[in-house]
């Protein structure tokens, strides 16, 4: 979503850089550039106009003219003033001391209001909650059908009768309480556009709610309409926060950007694909850090520790760096990895990564192509691909539905990392974290030796080395530059 706003930013940081000290000239040009960026990205005026404010009277004033590196110093003030906008800090949701908390989920109509309601359910339920969800909009023909549907995946009991929206919603604490679940989730109607009938309805079961948290579900691509219609939510039901969906699409990102500084309200959970697990908690700081090209290692190094079991990560780690890794363990690591979401994502959050590799759109079939050629191998051929010769390549290639020469490609790659990592004898050194934890509780790498094997720093190590594998393999399908 905010590829075209990183672009630009990217783009604005790099003519400051050549130039060493910052003049004030230098920096209204700067903030000029920031402006134009950020109203290009539907970002609200008002918004745009006080955070280049707060630049300006950082970056112009003492703090800037004592910095070692003022350009450096620039972009510091910068990612603070986006952090800032986008709501400072994630919102916790507290639960009740006397359950059942109840969520009440509004918007209008194909904001996403039913898919995201299980969503969230399906997040509750992750971390140790039973929700119930209710489907309380008894207007679109199969809301409710398609709330039992979500439900079912996610093995979440859904209640709902055929009367009217308010007594449903009266009915469901009852039944909450019957089933012993801790969290109400109810789905509410919505419509094409705000009017007075939507906006009574949903008062009058809010009414009987009495809910803890409000949420607003927008649809992120609907830009500055966004915020309007969280106004007008707002006016009515006071929002606790809103679930901004669709934020793995194409829009320039001003609803993000903008919602919080104008509806007073923090974005809570953010929708990042169609899949029901692709949902999590709002993080202003990180995607700060993800709109100014700096990456997200916080959530990398998460994903990794979900889809990663330490001893067994340990163990992948040591095979790598003595040579003894086989296309076997690659593969099963390519599969934690798609775990983790789609690998153009997961490249996105690492720090560094070239405007040109973070702009490589890597598909999930492209990634397939690569298993299916090893899982076309024999047990002794993923053991050991040196000895696979041109009939055997020829099999492989068939079995496959690939090219010969693409069979040779990755076994040819796959020997050369093998022998990188092994001359290299220990593990990559992950970025250092703030705070405590359990993470930070890990055991550090160490050399490997007969007599001294390796360990791994974090499951997120085997990551980084794998990513950085695939990223040497040329993916049947997808372009080469070789310059």
């Amino acid at each position: 979503m905010f590829d075209t706003l990183s672009d630009r930013f990217e783009g604005i940081f790099g003519k400051l850089r050549g130039k060493g000290r910052l003049s004030e000239e230098d920096v209204d040009e700067a903030l000029r550039e920031i402006r134009l960026a950020l109203l290009e990205a539907d970002v609200n005026f008002e918004v745009v106009k006080g955070m280049v404010a707060r630049i300006r009277e950082r970056a112009v004033g003492e703090e800037l003219s004592k910095a070692l590196n003022p350009s450096q110093q620039i972009v510091k003030i910068v990612l603070e003033a986006l952090t800032e906008s986008l709501g400072g800090e994630a919102m916790t949701v507290t639960f009740a001391a006397k359950p059942p908390t109840v969520v009440l989920m509004a918007g209008l109509q194909g904001s996403g209001k039913t898919t995201n309601s299980a969503k969230l359910a399906n997040l509750f339920k992750s971390q140790g909650r039973n929700p119930l969800l209710v489907g309380a909009d008894l207007q679109r023909p199969a809301a409710v059908e398609q709330l039992r549907t979500l439900g079912a995946q996610i093995d979440v009991p859904v209640f709902s009768e055929p009367s009217d929206p308010v007594t449903v919603a009266r009915a469901a604490l009852d039944e909450a309480k019957r089933l012993g679940r801790d969290v109400i989730i109810c789905d509410t109607a919505g419509r094409l556009a705000i009017d007075a009938e939507l906006m009574e309805e949903v008062r009058q079961i809010s009414e009987v709610l009495d809910p803890h948290y409000t949420f607003l579900v927008v649809d992120a691509m609907t830009g500055q309409d966004a915020v309007t219609v969280a106004e007008s939510f707002h006016s009515t039901l006071e929002l606790d926060g809103v679930i901004l969906t669709k934020l793995d699409g194409d829009a320039r990102g001003g609803a993000a950007l903008s919602v919080k500084e104008v509806v007073g309200r923090p974005i809570a959970f953010a929708s990042i694909g169609e899949k029901i697990d692709e949902f999590e908690v709002f993080y202003p700081d990180r995607l700060a850090s993800r709109i100014l090209g700096m990456g997200d290692i916080e959530t990398l190094i998460e994903k990794a520790e979900a889809a990663y079991e330490e001893e067994e990560a340990e163990e992948a780690a040591q095979r790598l760096l003595e040579g003894t890794f086989t296309l076997d363990d690659f593969l099963h690591q390519m599969q934690q990895i798609k775990k983790m979401g789609p690998l153009g994502n997961l490249i996105g959050m690492m720090p560094g990564m070239p405007k040109e590799v973070r702009d490589v759109e890597i598909e999930d079939s492209q990634v397939a192509r690569i298993e299916a050629i090893i899982k076309s191998m024999t047990p002794e051929e993923r053991m050991k691909p040196e000895i696979i010769d041109g009939s055997r390549r020829l099999r492989i290639a068939n079995g496959s539905g690939m090219k010969p020469q693409d069979v040779s490609g990755l076994v040819t790659q796959f020997g050369e990392m093998k022998k990188m990592m092994k001359q290299l004898g220990m593990t990559p050194k992950k970025p250092k974290r703030k705070g405590g934890g359990k993470r930070n509780k890990r055991r550090k790498g160490g050399r490997t030796t007969s007599k001294a094997p390796a360990r791994m720093a974090d499951p997120s190590s085997v990551l980084e080395e794998q990513l950085e594998s695939l990223e040497g393999l040329r993916l049947p399908g997808l372009p080469v530059n070789d310059e």
